[in-house]
């Protein structure tokens, strides 16, 4: 695949800070949050970008490549269903009225549902979609609010525009604040914890690797238990194979890509050192895996990189490694749909396409 010059050039032209009119880039449907905004974002390079929604730190694609579903990490954020053909975007979670349906057979350890009147201390984090053949899909949801836990959702994109049904939840056990979740192919989930509750991790600690965290594991019938092995300098993103027996972890702290084995023994771990911080971690269609993240980040010279790697060989390519823009710094999740990558980011309120040939 040869990718845009962009990754290339990697110069830096940025959006004006009040992302001036453009009446060629697209404009969103916020009817949901108070009425059409007027403007959009410039193009930057060859990335477009579609404005107003608030820290899309994940993104996840339902089956299909029409919708996607964009979480929101900072005050404000929600939960966005966003068209790719129109490049328009709605409240998707939570509404007015959501729809609730608790699966206490699956969840019988979850307290009930989400604290309506929680407002802006609500925070959606990582993002997982489990796709289903009859287009009724399960979706885990990273939530930090007046609990911190792994909400579950089923999407059902059966008619024209899917609809969110929130089914269930895991609150996490004191002291993990959690960050990424995966499914796992037998039921449940795993999630990964960067770190603790009540610890103040110095800044040195989170650099260079030595504050430690780990991936834990959810089931109906034994709940949370630690993954043994996991282990690793500030994990964030995870994945896991398709056959369930390798998870791959993100080290944000160690700048590493790191596989390990799950249900295996002796336990196998191995690791490849990147040339920036990995965020998130999403597999494409393919296989390979594409590493988002940020590196500089303490700098004025922030960078922002997108990597597909080959997790059974370590194989890897770069795909964009350039200064980040503003009002759109560390690229924190990359998918691929067809010839365009969407890159969500944590600390901006756009989400970024730009074309690969």
């Amino acid at each position: 695949m040869r990718i845009s010059r962009l990754a290339l050039l990697g110069v830096l032209v940025t959006c004006a800070g009040s992302c001036t009119t453009n009446e060629s880039q697209p404009t969103q449907d916020l009817s949901d949050n108070g009425g059409p905004d007027p403007t959009s974002c410039v193009t930057v390079d060859t990335i477009d970008f579609i404005c107003d929604v608030i820290s899309p730190e994940d993104l996840a694609v339902l089956p299909g490549n029409e919708w996607i579903i964009a979480s929101g990490n900072q005050e404000g954020g929600k939960l966005h269903l966003v068209n790719v053909s129109s490049k328009t975007t709605s409240l998707f979670f939570p509404t007015a009225s959501p729809t609730i349906q608790h699966n206490t057979d699956l969840y019988p350890t979850c307290p009930g549902p989400m604290d309506p009147t929680e407002g802006t201390a609500f925070r959606a984090h990582g993002l997982y979609l489990k796709p289903s053949a009859d287009n009724r899909h399960t979706l885990y949801l990273v939530h930090h609010g007046n609990r911190e836990s792994i909400e579950v959702f089923t999407v059902d994109a059966q008619g024209n525009v899917p609809t969110i049904t929130w089914v269930g939840c895991a609150v996490a056990p004191d002291p993990l604040v959690l960050n990424s979740v995966v499914a796992l192919p037998g039921g449940g989930f795993a999630a990964t914890s960067f770190r603790t509750k009540g610890r103040t991790e110095s800044f040195d600690e989170i650099l260079n690797g030595t504050l430690s965290g780990s991936v834990w594991e959810w089931d109906t019938a034994t709940g949370w238990h630690e993954v043994p092995g996991s282990d690793t300098g500030g994990p964030n993103g995870l994945e896991i194979s398709r056959d369930g027996k390798w998870f791959y972890i993100a080290g944000w702290g160690s700048q590493q890509f790191i596989r390990l084995s799950r249900g295996i023994k002796p336990i196998e771990r191995a690791h490849i050192d990147l040339h920036f911080r990995p965020d998130n971690l999403r597999m494409q269609n393919d296989g390979s895996i594409f590493a988002s993240g940020a590196d500089n980040f303490d700098t004025t010279e922030e960078t922002l990189h997108i990597a597909r790697i080959q997790p059974e060989t370590f194989d890897m390519e770069h795909i964009i490694d350039r200064p980040v823009i503003q009002d759109f710094a560390a690229c924190t999740s990359a998918v691929q749909i067809e010839d365009e990558i969407w890159m969500g980011t944590n600390r901006g309120k756009m989400i970024g396409i730009f074309p690969v040939h």
